[in-house]
């Protein structure tokens, strides 16, 4: 049924990155949700499939000694979203989580899969992108860690350099989640297994009033040709007041620095629609989780 020539299962990183090198175009797979669709639908010939997900040092999430929070590639969903260290300092990646497809989905489907996937409606990238976390690669002769801003480069294509290097940690440090609080909002056609129509992430950090914003992170999935920023509208914004003003300049500006296009999913005049509507509710949510208050509501 499958056209699948060889299955490696590796058991550490040294292992692994032997079998990419040996294997000239192996494909490396954890939870394998998205592998198997491809290889179900004969688009993968003569396959040579690497799997990761037993190698220890790649499960799992911890609180480092500098604080930083680190969440190992082949962590799935499901262990995201039950975390207690993800919902005491990081509820916008858990609430994130919890929208990834079915519970079947979530309980194998992993964080790092989902990344390096490329896809634009990958429901992990918007909250990563709010958090500005940084990732980790593995090579042989070498570790590199790159800001997630400079991880998508195009539609479906990462800085992933996917002959030779393993995404190995996402890394959350501390002073992207310390006084910062989030929301992650997703629309879909129906609830259930639905891939984004979009998404969007709202971090905030407030001012000691907690009325005026110290700093946004606003980020989307599928409002352009890959997940994205608005850094223009992000730096307009800080010491405003959370007030109509601020609702309004959100509404008005947020488009300039996005580029939705039709689908079958959604036209791009409703995805320009949504990117309004549901940017201005994730920044009141996450101003409201900061203990801010919103006025003019």
């Amino acid at each position: 049924m499958y056209d699948i020539q060889k299955y490696f299962s590796a058991h550490s990183i040294a292992e692994a990155l032997d079998l990419l090198r040996e294997y000239p175009g192996a494909i490396i797979v954890a939870g394998g949700t998205d592998i198997m669709v491809h290889l179900r639908q004969r688009k993968l010939r003569d396959a040579v499939l690497i799997g990761i997900r037993e190698i220890p040092e790649l499960n799992g999430i911890h609180l480092h000694e500098d604080r930083s929070i680190v969440i190992g590639a082949v962590t799935c969903f499901d262990t995201i979203y039950q975390d207690t260290l993800i919902n005491r300092y990081i509820p916008i990646l858990a609430e994130a989580a919890n929208q990834v497809g079915s519970s079947q989905i979530r309980h194998v489907a992993t964080i790092g899969g989902n990344l390096c996937n490329g896809a634009v409606s990958a429901d992990s990238a918007p909250s990563l992108l709010a958090m500005d976390v940084k990732l980790e690669f593995r090579s042989k002769e070498s570790t590199r860690i790159l800001p997630i801003s400079e991880f998508y480069i195009g539609p479906g294509k990462t800085a992933l350099q996917s002959d030779h290097e393993l995404l190995t940690a996402i890394i959350i440090p501390q002073e992207n989640y310390e006084n910062w609080n989030g929301c992650y909002l997703k629309f879909g056609q129906r609830n259930a297994m639905e891939i984004s129509t979009l998404g969007c992430a709202a971090a905030v950090k407030l001012e000691k009033d907690k009325t005026h914003l110290a700093a946004l992170n606003l980020a989307f999935g599928v409002a352009a040709a890959k997940p994205v920023r608005c850094p223009r509208l992000e730096s307009s914004v800080v010491g405003m007041a959370a007030d109509d003003m601020l609702w309004q300049k959100i509404h008005t500006e947020v488009l300039s620095e996005l580029n939705p296009r039709d689908s079958w999913r959604a036209s791009r005049e409703l995805r320009e629609q949504l990117i309004r509507t549901l940017s201005v509710r994730a920044v009141k949510k996450a101003i409201e989780r900061a203990g801010g208050k919103n006025n003019g509501l």
